[in-house]
């Protein structure tokens, strides 16, 4: 299976590994630590489609023994350079399997599948995922939202795009970043709630909770409409029986 690779572009790279928890991108990872303390036990972790480590470092903080890997070289290097003392593994012919199956307790994947453009490849590499779990493991997926592409953010601006809302399943949408100094658009894959459900199903995975994070009026950010429509989705996932 070959991926897209969004991030070999060296500028985007560059820009990309600068970014931190900003505006919009707080919400994403705002409510993750509580989600991680409900579902999870054990302290060994994945983050699948690491980039440069932001996610990495985000769960060895919350005291987990983590491995970072992602199939661009680019942004492996800016991981280590950011965290030398961090785990990182460019992922190679033998991909996941290189992990070592049944041997993790969390695995956390944030906006990897936004850039997956195949039903049957998220199909694929969940059903790998789902191998890698310990049992009592829990995948943790952080997606965008449909809405993220119809609608104006603290972090983005898609008023360019008004083709985005005609988009269906599968197909490219576009999104301008307005928290790094690379502006050109950044194409994603749009993927509905009811199509993620039924990949989950055909991986194996049983979906444990669903959330969808909101702003909150006593937030440092300037809330565009983060406060009443959910930019991000967060999915619990098991395997299934």
């Amino acid at each position: 299976m070959t991926l897209p690779n969004v991030y070999s572009d060296q500028r985007r790279a560059e820009a990309y590994a600068k970014l931190e928890f900003p505006g919009t991108y707080y919400l994403a990872y705002r409510d993750i630590p509580e989600i991680i303390a409900k579902h999870v036990t054990g302290k060994r972790g994945v983050d699948f489609g690491c980039g440069a480590g932001r996610s990495t470092r985000f769960l060895a903080k919350l005291g987990f023994d983590v491995i970072g890997v992602d199939i661009s070289a680019e942004m492996i290097a800016k991981a280590k350079e950011l965290a030398p003392a961090g785990d990182y593994r460019l992922l190679g012919t033998e991909g996941l399997s290189e992990l070592g199956y049944s041997a993790y307790d969390v695995i956390l994947s944030c906006f990897t599948f936004d850039n997956v453009p195949k039903r049957e490849e998220k199909v694929a590499l969940f059903t790998q995922l789902g191998r890698l779990l310990a049992p009592g493991g829990r995948i943790v997926n952080l997606v965008s939202s449909p809405e993220i592409y119809w609608h104006e953010w603290a972090s983005f601006s898609t008023k360019d795009f008004p083709e985005n809302r005609s988009a269906k399943c599968g197909d490219v949408v576009r999104v301008i970043m307005l928290d790094v100094e690379d502006r050109r658009p950044v194409e994603d894959v749009i993927f509905p709630e009811e199509d993620y459900r039924r990949v989950y199903a055909e991986a194996g995975l049983d979906v444990v909770d669903v959330y969808r994070p909101l702003g909150r009026t006593n937030e440092p950010f300037a809330w565009v409409n983060e406060t009443t429509i959910a930019p991000w989705t967060i999915y619990v996932l098991k395997r299934g029986k």
